[in-house]
Formats: C-alpha cells, structure tokens, sequence
C-alpha cells in the first residue's frame, strides 16, 4: 500500500509571531520555519506502518514556494521514500490545497492519505475534510490510533464525548491528532540519506488547478492584551462586580 502524506512549511512553533506595521499579515522575514506539528505526527504514523510491513512506499508532498524543500527534505529524513514540491509563491488556502492533493492522488493512487487535522498558522481544520469530499474517499479526522487491516482502517478520533472508533474502507483519508504518536527526531545518518532522495518539482498550472485566494485578508491584528485583576473584599462585591462591569451575570 502506498501513503500519500501532505506536510506545509510554517511558522515554528516557538517562534513569537508578530504582525506587520501595515497590519497586512504577519512578519515572515529572517524567522525559523519548520514542519507543521500535526504533519510531524501524520509523516511519524506512515512510517510506523512501513516499518510494520503495512506500507510500501511513503510519498511526502508540499505546496508552497522553494524553500519548503527543505520541509520536505524533513519528511525524508523521517523516512518517507520521495517528495513532491508543489511550487507556487501564491497564497495558498485549504480549498486550492485540496485540489492539488486530490489530482496528485489521482496520479499517485495512494491507499491511504494522510495529513494534520490542521495547520499552526491559519488553523483552519479544512484540507482534509474537503480533500475527501473531493475524491469521494472515506474520512477519519482527528485521529488518536490507527489499525490496517484486511483492506479496511480503523480509526479512533477524538470526539466531544471521548472516543469514537470508525471503520474505513480503503483507499481513505485521515487526518492526524496531537496523541496520535510522538513524532521520531531524525538521525544524521538519516539527514544525509534524505539529500539523496529524490524530488520531483510540478507547478499548480500543470496540475490544472487555480490556486487564486478565495478569501481576502482585510487586516490582521493582535489580541487585546489581558488586563491586570484586581482583589475584592468579599463576595458580595465579586457578585456586584460580574454584574455590574463584567456582566457575566
């Protein structure tokens, strides 16, 4: 079985994000990128199935411009078997994402899909959920444990009310939580294998798809900064206080 596994370039996670002067997105100069945790966990899983005997080849694919090489180049070194940049300096949003993965899927014809449930920077949850609608495939979203077996996944998700466990018929896609696994960190061996492995570079006008935004960025702004609290006497007073300026009550 082959395992298609999407990655994006971000923001690292430790990075303090701060929003540019003109209020038209966030500063992206001179700062650290990295993977996407959530695709961090979703690249871990499909190598835990290769190495299981479950998969066979393990396909990472990026959309973004040059430098998510380099994120793919990640995913090699975890253990995927090739790369896929699909190199656009457009703003790419979830819909234009799903439209990709679903004519390299087509190409491709992976069992499985893999991605995070969603990215660090725009939050936005929807690639994997549009991507399946889009091929007509089985989704698992939000999940916590994986069995293959006998042409069918088995996916546990995270679900308001615990635990929910959905069978899949293969080919499927599912989307990764945070307890899903502990990512691996990559070996140096493994870093100076990944440089050998190969990368095939496409274009989103190739695939035939319009990646042009469908939503437009008015203004980005930083949250209002908590103010400071204050102590009060007695009760009666924190009561008369949520009333009266808090107006929860």
């Amino acid at each position: 079985m082959k395992i298609l596994v999407a990655v994006k370039r971000v923001v690292d996670y430790n990075v303090k994000v701060r929003v540019k002067s003109d209020k038209s997105g966030v500063e992206t100069a001179n700062i650290k990128f990295s993977m996407n945790p959530f695709d961090e966990i979703a690249v871990e899983e499909a190598v835990r199935l290769k190495e299981a005997g479950t998969a066979t080849e393990i396909v990472a694919v990026s959309v973004g411009p040059q430098a998510a090489t380099e994120t793919l180049r990640t995913a090699l070194a975890m253990g995927a078997d090739r790369g896929i940049l699909v190199q656009t300096e457009a703003e790419i949003q979830p819909l234009a994402v799903a439209k990709i993965l679903k004519c390299l899927a087509e190409k491709e014809q992976p069992g499985l899909v893999l991605l995070g449930k969603q990215a660090i920077d725009d939050d936005s949850n929807q690639t994997g959920q549009m991507l399946a609608a889009l091929l007509g495939r089985p989704q698992g979203t939000f999940a916590s444990k994986l069995a293959v077996a006998d042409g069918s996944v088995a996916v546990t998700r995270e679900v308001d009310g615990g635990l929910e466990t959905v069978a899949l018929e293969l080919p499927a896609v599912v989307t990764a939580d945070l307890r899903l696994n502990e990512p691996r960190y990559a070996s140096l061996p493994n870093i100076m294998k990944a440089k050998k492995k190969p990368i095939e570079t496409v274009t989103p006008e190739a695939l035939g798809v319009d990646v042009a935004p469908r939503l437009i960025t008015l203004s980005v702004e930083e949250p209002a900064k908590r103010q400071a609290g204050i102590k009060v006497a007695d009760v009666a007073t924190l009561v008369e206080k949520l009333k009266s300026e808090a107006k929860v009550i």
